[in-house]
């Protein structure tokens, strides 16, 4: 290489010009079989990728239509906009309903007596008990926040549900103090426990009393909930916020003495354009396809996929499972797509959509259309629910046994009698721990209470209890007057379900039968599904595994044991589709291998390439020692003839004087 730019000299033809164009003419026709090769993989990759976003696009709209929940649209309206109402169609049902408000739900407010200075003039000195919302809190008043705006400060600071401040009357300074909720179960409470002896007079920190006993303060607004009646039904909640009252509806109500008719239809057009935008990207894959795959008999060209058989697999599964039967549906009113108005245009291969039809077999078979569409799990036994499946449950007919049905966890008390029972400050605070993890800490009421109103007096401060509604838990108080002993259920099922008793007062063991103790743990439900084991979580009962029921949830309900009957589980077009899709697109699927083995098609292209180019190297190489070889020979030759002819140019003159 270092002597090629003297090739030449030699001979004036074996020159650099010369070697790179016969290492171009050696390089020529492979490079332009290896171009071809890379361009032909670029473009079935790009074709590929066209497709797979075709693909892509039609996942979404079917796992809408996969989900049970959007086939069962319901919208909700009211003639009166002083009564908001927002539906869940998850539980929803057509009916129609008067609502009419008598009153609204107020959070109360107190304000105390005037004083002279808000920092200076002292309130007097003891201990405030201050309770709201089932939650009390005890707040200390000495010589460092006897003010008013110490009390407000403690209150604020005291994590009670419970806000207060001190305003300006022009004429002196009062403190006000407001529930933060609204409703009568969140009225305050303040107890006093005045360092000068007296708790219920208008002197020292009994100014502020506001109990049973005795109310130091001015109540401003009345706590108050609020009620409406329901088709002539009186309800009663603590806020303004109406639910658990008819399944799917939350009424918001804003104004007093108003009336509204509420009607809840089902929202065909919600459903209809989810069906809608399936069959738009259906047709949208299948033009995508007929462009990548298909003939044009115009230009005489075939797509760049014509003749793919993994284009030909994808719209052939796709089109046998848009118009077979769906499995578990073949009694049924509605059993294919054609029934519900979506058919198939064999010349085209798209879809045709009749909504119509479509909105009239939606209102006469619900259940059919929603199963036709998602997956759906139909029993024989009322007490027994279909929850879910999983990605590996079989459609069919699997039969349940059950051999242990699942328990609450309960705790019961001592016998005490029958007899009444009065509540005070030895026996009134009880702190329990519901399904092992919640801590809940309740006063009583003081007053005397007969063993039915006592188990009704701890309910209600359970249900008001802020740490347990928060928590989602519940636990059911009873009295049973053949064992004359208080008993708590939790509202839980399972081995996590339980109710202990964590501490008590002095006399509840004597008054009420109740100390500390640890109740009975729930039991989980146990069984089989059509034969496999099955696991028990609650009243949960599901399948392990990878075949068959595997995945498969039910709720078991009732204390029922042996044979449940059966659970019929469809899957429906919407799910079968999302799967086969998920499959497609997948890691394993047959886009990705064949994406794949074109990305090593490529690489080997590129590996081809540095070869050619090591190739074309050593054949310059070689052209290039072979080239410098001749020349030097044909220079060699040059010197010789030049030799020869100068010494032939001397020998002349002596022949010409010879003669």
């Amino acid at each position: 290489m270092a002597g090629i730019s003297s090739l030449g000299i030699g001979s004036g033809v074996l020159n650099s010009d010369l070697v790179d164009q016969l290492v171009a003419a050696e390089k020529e026709p492979v490079t332009n079989r290896l171009d071809s090769k890379q361009q032909k993989a670029e473009t079935l990759i790009s074709a590929y990728g066209t497709l797979r976003s075709a693909i892509t696009e039609l996942r979404l709209p079917m796992r809408q239509l996969s989900a049970a929940d959007n086939l069962k649209s319901f919208s909700a309206s009211s003639s009166n906009e002083d009564v908001a109402v927002t539906v869940d169609s998850t539980e929803a049902s057509r009916g129609s309903y008067t609502v009419q408000v008598d009153s609204l739900a107020q959070a109360q407010s107190l304000a105390s007596g005037t004083f002279e200075d808000r920092d200076a003039t002292p309130v007097g000195t003891g201990t405030l008990s201050i309770s709201v919302g089932g939650e009390t809190k005890l707040i200390d008043i000495d010589s460092s926040n006897n003010t008013l705006q110490g009390i407000a400060d403690e209150i604020n600071d005291s994590g009670l549900a419970v806000s207060a401040g001190v305003i300006d009357t022009g004429d002196g300074y009062r403190l006000v103090m407001s529930s933060d909720e609204t409703g009568t179960d969140n009225a305050i409470r303040i107890g006093v426990n005045d360092s000068d002896g007296n708790n219920t007079d208008a002197a020292g920190l009994s100014q502020f009393v506001f109990n049973g006993t005795a109310q130091n303060l001015t109540e401003t607004v009345e706590a108050k909930d609020a009620v409406v009646q329901v088709n002539g039904i009186s309800i009663t909640r603590s806020s303004n916020t109406i639910d658990n009252v008819i399944d799917g509806l939350t009424f918001e109500v804003k104004a007093e003495g108003v009336t509204s008719t509420v009607k809840v239809e089902q929202d065909t057009g919600a459903v209809t354009d989810r069906v809608a935008s399936f069959v738009e990207k259906f047709n949208a894959l299948q033009d995508t396809i007929s462009g990548l795959a298909g003939y044009n008999s115009e230009t005489q060209t075939a797509g760049v996929l014509s003749g793919d058989s993994t284009v030909r697999g994808i719209q052939n599964g796709l089109r046998n499972m848009l118009t077979r039967i769906v499995p578990g549906l073949e009694d049924s009113a509605v059993r294919t797509l054609a029934d519900v108005g979506i058919t198939t245009d064999y010349e085209t291969g798209k879809l045709e959509f009749d909504q119509e039809k479509f909105v009239e077999q939606l209102e006469a078979n619900p259940d059919d259309v929603t199963a036709l569409f998602a997956e759906q799990g139909r029993t024989s036994d009322a007490q027994v629910e279909f929850v879910s499946s999983g990605i590996n449950t079989e459609p069919g007919e699997y039969s349940i046994n059950i051999t242990q049905a699942a328990t609450q966890g309960s705790l019961t008390g001592t016998n005490v009698g029958a007899g009444s029972v009065t509540i005070d400050g030895d026996n009134d605070n009880l702190t329990f721990k519901v399904d092992g993890e919640t801590s809940v800490s309740i006063t009583l009421d003081a007053g005397t209470y007969t063993r039915e109103e006592l188990a009704a007096q701890i309910q209600e401060q359970l249900n008001t209890n802020t740490a347990l509604s928060s928590s989602g838990k519940s636990v059911q108080v009873d009295f049973d007057s053949t064992s004359g002993a208080l008993s708590f259920k939790s509202g839980a099922f399972g081995s996590e379900s339980n109710v202990s008793i964590a501490s008590v007062d002095t006399n509840s063991a004597a008054d009420l039968g109740l100390s500390v103790a640890t109740g009975t743990v729930g039991k989980d439900v146990a069984g089989t599904i059509n034969g496999q084991r099955a696991t028990g979580e609650g009243q949960i009962l599901f399948v392990e595994g990878s075949v068959g029921a595997a995945g498969m949830q039910v709720r078991i309900t009732g204390d029922q044991t042996g044979p449940r009957g059966t659970v019929s589980f469809i899957e429906g077009i919407g799910e079968q589709t999302v799967n086969m899709v998920t499959d497609i697109l997948g890691s394993d699927g047959t886009l990705e291998n064949r994406t794949d083995n074109l990305q090593d098609d490529l690489a080997e292209i590129e590996e081809e390439r540095l070869e050619l180019e090591d190739r074309m190297t050593r054949y310059r190489e070689r052209l290039v020692s072979q080239f410098t070889a001749a020349d030097s020979l044909i220079a060699q030759l040059n010197n010789t003839q030049e030799y020869i002819s100068q010494q032939l140019a001397a020998l002349a003159p002596n022949n010409s004087n010879d003669s």
